[in-house]
């Protein structure tokens, strides 16, 4: 990675604006899922540990630019400061004449958490005055939030105008994985991709049909290239308006792009409906397409045979349903089984379906950002990065 971290820069007695990814889930006014305040704790540590006086700041949901209870961080300073075993203080708001004042009074190794960017559309906006207000509070600013680096928010691109600004050790680990996957993979190099829609996708597949060695597509998206190559897909989710565009990228990718063989399938996506495993070719009238059958995931076991880098970002099948889970389930196991392999699994429902699989702690890496570790691996810039200093 070219861009400096926190390590190249002085923080001793400094104030320093780090934007953390505390999107966490909430419930009954508890932190229930703390997995995103865990993997923020190195650079926190390390810059209480320095002497640093550490401002956090944060998203966490949709409140469409206005307070709302229901997303205030309030929960995630009490769950921080237990993991840090030091209190946290909660600002009433992320900027104003109350935030500056606390933040003034802070002393080395305090550690201050800001409310709710998103309780302010300014930050959604990039807002000039809001990113000078946030970059007010400190002298130096540290993005730890992969998560967030593809969006040109004022938190996480405006306020690098202001000061002088660093990658955080998850974003720099972040970048590593991924970046050393995408310019100097070991090889072979598989990409697993899933989800739900081509859309979402084509400009990833483009991008990496130009640097794997196999491409296996699972997931709803699977639907639009099956029904490209003129199968019946019943009433399972698929972009008619996609279909064009499926078939150039098939002719492109030749056999490098590997479709499911067989599907499980249902006439509903419920845990109650009956559901059968048949081949793509015998897809029924008012069927729905909801997982990936066992004779696809041998035929993806042997593209993965002797792969030395994997990339995975989607599931295969509605997981969220037990019935529907064995497939990306029993994908998940084979990855993390692959002898030598770096494995790299993308953040949101990937990392959630490895947990499910309980296999998370024998990936490699497993990304926090859904969304950015996809618009990175399509090869794009993210502003949240590209705003960072080069070493």
């Amino acid at each position: 990675m070219n861009k400096k971290t926190v390590r190249d820069v002085d923080v001793a007695g400094k104030r320093v604006l780090v934007r953390v990814d505390f999107n966490v889930p909430l419930e009954d006014g508890r932190v229930a899922d703390d997995a995103r305040i865990r993997a923020a704790l190195p650079t926190i540590r390390y810059l209480i540990g320095q002497g640093a006086m550490t401002i956090l700041c944060s998203h966490l949901g949709r409140p469409k630019g206005k307070p709302a209870a229901a997303y205030g961080l309030a929960p995630v300073a009490r769950r921080l400061g237990d993991l840090l075993d030091r209190p946290v203080q909660m600002a009433p708001d992320c900027v104003g004449p109350a935030v500056a004042r606390l933040g003034r009074a802070m002393r080395p190794g305090d550690v201050l958490l800001l409310e709710n960017l998103r309780f302010r559309a300014e930050e959604e906006a990039n807002d000039p005055g809001f990113a000078r207000a946030l970059a007010s509070l400190a002298e130096l600013y540290v993005d730890d939030a992969f998560g967030s680096a593809h969006r040109a928010h004022a938190s996480t691109a405006g306020v690098a105008a202001h000061l002088p600004a660093v990658a955080g050790f998850l974003m720099e680990r972040e970048l590593d994985f991924l970046g050393r996957a995408l310019a100097d993979p070991m090889r072979p190099f598989v990409a697993i991709l899933g989800g739900a829609k081509v859309s979402d996708k084509i400009g990833v597949i483009e991008h990496l049909l130009g640097v794997v060695d196999a491409l296996l597509v699972g997931g709803g998206m699977a639907n639009t290239f099956l029904k490209a190559q003129g199968k019946e897909v019943g009433a399972s989710l698929a972009e008619n308006d996609k279909l064009d565009a499926a078939k150039t990228l098939l002719r492109r990718a030749g056999d490098k792009l590997v479709l499911p063989v067989d599907v499980v399938i249902a006439e509903r996506a419920a845990a109650d409906a009956p559901r059968r495993t048949v081949s793509v070719d015998d897809v029924p009238a008012g069927w729905r397409i909801l997982d990936v059958g066992p004779s696809t995931i041998d035929a993806f076991e042997a593209r993965l045979r002797g792969a030395r880098t994997v990339v995975w970002n989607g599931p295969m099948g509605v997981f969220e349903i037990e019935p529907f889970a064995a497939g990306t389930v029993a994908l998940a196991r084979l990855v993390a089984d692959l002898p030598g392999a770096t494995t790299i699994v993308g953040g949101g429902d990937s990392a959630a379906a490895v947990e499910q699989a309980g296999v998370t702690d024998r990936m490699t890496h497993v990304s926090t950002g859904g969304g950015a570790s996809l618009e990175f691996l399509e090869g794009r810039t993210l502003p949240g990065v590209a705003v960072l200093q080069d070493r």
